[in-house]
């Protein structure tokens, strides 16, 4: 038997055990079919207003290393011409976004 906290108050759920002994609260779940991530672009771009914007890849969490250290910064990135683009600082340009700039190097895309 399980207890949690659910809103505040104290909530029993019978646990049921999975085929390695695993604790599963519902056994639905193992019978899911697992949703498979959509190829990850040549280019990508986290603002929705670019044409290469493409909302079904962020549905998922990706991860992109530039010149084999993993950046958590990237606004775009272009894995064939070999760029990435990042925020200055803390500058914003004259519309409040902020002011990128283009480094260039090795890029690799991969899903988490």
């Amino acid at each position: 038997m399980r207890i949690y906290r659910h809103r505040g108050r104290e909530v029993k759920q019978q646990a049921t055990r999975g085929p390695a002994g695993h604790d599963l609260a519902d056994n639905s779940r193992m019978t899911d079919p697992i949703p498979t991530p959509p190829p990850l672009p040549d280019r990508l771009c986290i603002d929705a207003r670019s044409p290469h914007h493409v909302a079904a890849v962020f549905e998922h969490d990706i991860g992109i290393r530039f010149n084999d250290k993993e950046r958590f910064d990237v606004t775009e990135y272009c894995i064939s011409e070999g760029w990435v683009k990042v925020p200055a600082g803390k500058t914003l340009d004259r519309k409040g976004q902020p002011l990128l700039i283009q480094l260039k190097g090795r890029v690799e895309v991969f899903y988490k």
